[in-house]
């Protein structure tokens, strides 16, 4: 058994492609996995939180062959440990889950070893396991985050959230992403290409510049979303009809089948939402959203005990 001191890695959710912005942009949350760690002889894991049924409890939990491929990349052997989830990200659901977990099991090996890898080096990492850096990005630095990935090399620009509410619609059913990424075309029109291209862009401008009349074009995805249409019920008529009913613009999250609205009404986003998938005889659950501009954080125990006693 190797001694540590009990810690706590706190990790935000996240979104993805905010639209256009595929696998690029992507912005934290503040809904969170917590993984508590203190020392033990034997590999023990607890689900103290969450969907404890959907949570293996052993070494096919993400979290610990993260944690294993890290331990591997140090030259460090694996060694037991305690492991209690908190976790309010819900699963396959296109809010950063995987990705939590990913940036979770590299921060806390990072934390074990004395803090042997620098932020940049655990965006590497957690990006190659990922395969893209918006989830990861997000949930590792916070805010919004715009990023490039080409397979070798990773570079993300951290960027201030949208001081504006966001509402996530979130169905029951889970949604794969390799499933909804198999839907996907191996290549694109030159012309849809270059107009989901500037949507991005303006996207990115309209952010900076708190130009929301322009989020429901900015929003306006040709990369992945008309390709998903069949997957997400009820995605066509939201990003037709929100910005007419409380929202400024609708897009899938990340892979989905959540719905993300940024809106200027959230009463009357909800309302238009609830509506909406009581027609389609879907059960859907209305969480409001704030960004999170603080990304994944280790706390000692006595922290965690001294802030949950404040």
């Amino acid at each position: 058994m190797n001694p540590f001191a009990p810690f706590e890695v706190i990790v935000p959710c996240s979104t993805a492609n905010l639209g256009p912005g595929f696998d690029s942009i992507g912005m934290a949350f503040n809904r969170y996995l917590r993984l508590r760690f203190s020392p033990s002889p034997t590999l023990d894991i607890r689900v103290v939180n969450g969907d404890a049924e959907d949570i293996p409890l052993d070494e096919r939990n993400l979290v610990i062959k993260v944690m294993k491929q890290a331990f591997a990349e140090a030259d460090v052997p694996f060694f037991p440990f305690a492991l209690e989830i908190k976790n309010q990200i819900p699963l396959a659901r296109g809010l950063g889950s995987s990705a939590a977990a990913i940036v979770g099991g590299y921060v806390a090996v990072n934390h074990m070893l004395g803090g042997r890898w620098s932020k940049e080096e655990l965006l590497w990492f957690t990006t190659q396991w990922e395969g893209h850096p918006d989830n990861v990005g997000a949930s590792l630095y916070g805010g919004v985050v715009v990023g490039s990935w080409d397979g070798e090399q990773v570079h993300i620009i951290p960027c201030p959230s949208p001081s504006l509410p966001f509402l996530a619609v979130i169905p029951e059913q889970a949604l794969l992403t390799e499933h909804a990424r198999g839907v996907l075309p191996d290549a694109y029109p030159k012309g849809q290409a270059v107009l989901s291209s500037s949507r991005a862009n303006l996207l990115v401008a309209a952010l900076l510049q708190e130009r929301w009349d322009l989020l429901s074009v900015a929003m306006d995805d040709l990369f992945h979303q008309p390709y998903r249409l069949s997957l997400v019920p009820g995605l066509k008529e939201a990003i037709a009809e929100a910005p007419l009913h409380g929202a400024y613009g609708v897009a899938l999250s990340g892979a989905g089948p959540t719905l993300l609205a940024i809106c200027k009404d959230v009463a009357e986003a909800k309302s238009y939402f609830r509506n909406l998938y009581q027609k389609l005889d879907i059960a859907v659950d209305l969480v409001e959203l704030a960004p999170c501009d603080t990304g994944a954080v280790v706390q000692t125990i006595d922290q965690v005990v001294h802030q949950g006693s404040a």
